[in-house]
C-alpha cells in the first residue's frame, strides 16, 4: 500500500479501518491463539511475546516510545504468561529500552533463574513521531481515513514518525543476527515486544499476508508464541 495513493482506491482501506476502530475498543484481544511449533528433541527456539496492558493502551494513547508503565491489568498479564514459560528451557532474554517490555519480561520469567538479559532498541514500539501522547480516538472521529492508514497501513507513517515497513526494516536485520546467533551458540532465547515490533516477528516468522500483518492483534500479555529456528 503506498502512501501516494488516495486511502479510498486501495481495497485494503475497509478492513483496516475496521481492524483500527475494533483494536481501540479492546486492545489486545486476538481471535485466535499465538502458534506455538513443538521443537524436536535438541532443538532451539525463540518464544515471542507483547507486554502487558500498559496506561496509554488503557487511555487510548499513541504510545509508540514513550515511557508507558504497565497498569496492574498489565501486570496480572505477564504474570498469566509466568505457568506457561514455566517448564522451557531459556538461556536468553532480550527486551526493548522501555519499562514495559522489561517489566512484562521480569513478571513472565520469573519462575526462571540463571538468565542472562539484553536490551536492544531495534524491537522497540514503532516511533509515533507528532502523534505520540494524543487520543486515537479524537483522532479517529477527526480524520478516520487517514488515521486508520497512519496506525495499520504499511508505508504510510505519522508525522515525524515510522511506518510499519519502517520497523520491519530495524526488526528483520536483528532477527537474522538472532537466528544466526541461536545456530550458533544453541540457546532458546525470549523476546519481550510491542504491538508493531510484533507484526514484524510474525510476518517473519509465520509468513503472513500483508493483510494479515495489517489487520491482525497480538494480545497484550497472557500468550506466546513459539518459533523453531532450523
Amino acid at each position: 500500500m503506498s502512501g501516494n495513493r488516495r486511502p479510498t482506491d486501495d481495497p485494503l482501506i475497509d478492513k483496516i479501518r475496521r481492524a483500527a476502530a475494533r483494536s481501540i475498543e479492546a486492545p489486545g484481544t486476538a481471535r485466535r491463539p499465538l502458534p506455538k511449533e513443538t521443537p524436536r528433541p535438541g532443538a532451539n527456539f525463540i518464544v515471542a511475546f507483547r507486554h502487558g496492558e500498559s496506561e496509554d493502551n488503557r487511555d487510548r494513547v499513541f504510545s509508540g516510545w514513550r515511557d508507558s508503565p504497565l497498569t496492574e491489568l498489565g501486570c496480572e498479564q505477564a504474570r498469566a504468561l509466568a505457568p506457561q514459560l514455566a517448564r522451557l528451557p531459556l538461556n536468553l532474554v532480550i527486551t526493548s529500552d522501555l519499562a514495559r517490555s522489561k517489566e512484562t519480561a521480569r513478571l513472565a520469567l520469573l519462575p526462571h533463574a540463571n538468565l542472562t538479559w539484553e536490551e536492544d532498541r531495534r524491537i522497540k514500539e514503532r516511533d509515533y513521531g507528532d502523534l505520540a501522547g494524543q487520543s486515537k480516538r479524537a483522532w479517529m472521529e477527526k480524520d478516520p481515513e487517514r488515521t486508520s492508514l497512519w496506525r495499520r497501513g504499511y508505508d504510510v507513517a505519522p508525522p515525524n514518525g515510522e511506518s510499519l515497513k519502517m520497523v520491519e526494516q530495524r526488526v528483520w536485520p536483528f532477527l537474522d543476527e538472532l537466528v544466526q546467533r541461536i545456530r550458533r551458540k544453541k540457546i532458546n532465547v525470549v523476546l519481550s515486544l510491542h504491538g508493531n515490533s510484533m507484526r514484524a516477528v510474525r510476518r517473519y516468522f509465520e509468513h503472513l499476508s500483508l493483510e494479515e500483518t495489517l489487520t491482525h492483534e497480538s494480545p497484550l500479555g497472557s500468550d506466546y508464541a513459539l518459533y523453531v529456528v532450523r
